[in-house]
């Protein structure tokens, strides 16, 4: 039975792999067996991470590119395919907030920075969509492949101070579930596009708006904890096996799909 839930030799790039929670899939995915592609944009930050994942016994390559740039993407995507000749799985992890777009507490939409709403926005979508469309190209010319992406809570319903955010999370769900059935339809039952969305992790990018100084929770996390059933957050390992399993033959017959990795958050009222 765990033979279904094997990735082993398959290679999976991973935008966004010098980050937290790309790393910590890439670190999990190496352990399965995976041959990882780290993508990142400084060259240095991984190397960084290549080294950690071959010092733990796994194949793994890096190459530097641009998720916002098409060029750098199909350069990338050569440098792939010469060295392992196939790609079997994408996981689209580069994204997230920006302090630009994030509105404080007192704030209205009115006073949205809007080059910041169009940066986040960029980042999350074209960031998402731009890898899909050269990394998927290949899956569709080799008949099979696995994208997974990444939404949100914030795109299930309305969570304040990050209105560009939530927007492009929606935007992703609803891009993963068009994807999903265009190349189903063009290219056959191979090809699965499906996407995760998690719950409330403690990060780098919203440590500040989670967490006080002195570690204690702000006002906006034990608003988080008291809608969580699970009344805690969650750890970015957690992320791990849900990924997996989309990525699997374990879920050969799930696309189109957004698998929420939340504790609970999306099923509860509050009440």
């Amino acid at each position: 039975m765990n033979e279904i839930f094997s990735i082993k030799d398959k290679v999976a790039v991973i935008t966004g792999a010098s980050g937290v929670l790309g790393g910590s899939l890439a670190q999990s995915f190496i352990e399965a067996g995976a041959k990882v592609v780290a993508l990142g944009r400084n060259q240095a930050t991984l190397d960084v991470r290549i080294q950690e994942l071959t010092d733990a016994g796994g194949n793994a390559f890096a190459v530097e590119a641009n998720v916002m740039d098409i060029e750098s993407l199909e350069s990338a995507s050569k440098k792939i395919i010469e060295k392992y000749g196939k790609i079997d799985i994408l996981l689209n992890i580069a994204g997230g907030n920006i302090p630009a777009a994030t509105l404080s507490p007192e704030q209205s939409f009115f006073d949205m920075n809007m080059k910041g709403w169009d940066e986040v926005t960029d980042l999350n979508i074209n960031g998402t969509v731009y890898p899909s469309y050269v990394f998927g190209k290949v899956m569709a010319e080799q008949g099979n492949g696995s994208i997974v992406n990444i939404s949100s809570m914030a795109a299930y319903s309305a969570i304040t101070r990050v209105a560009g955010y939530s927007a492009a999370k929606a935007a992703i769900t609803n891009f993963t579930q068009w994807l999903a059935s265009d190349v189903a339809l063009k290219f056959g039952d191979k090809i699965r596009v499906n996407a995760v969305a998690p719950g409330f992790f403690i990060g780098d990018q919203n440590r500040a708006i989670l967490l006080n100084s002195d570690g204690s929770l702000t006002d906006r996390s034990k608003k988080v904890i008291a809608k969580t059933p699970m009344q805690r957050f969650g750890e970015v390992e957690e992320l791990n096996g849900a990924v997996q399993f989309l990525c699997s033959e374990a879920a050969s017959f799930i696309t189109g799909a957004l698998l929420p990795v939340d504790g609970g958050f999306s099923a509860f009222s509050g009440v």
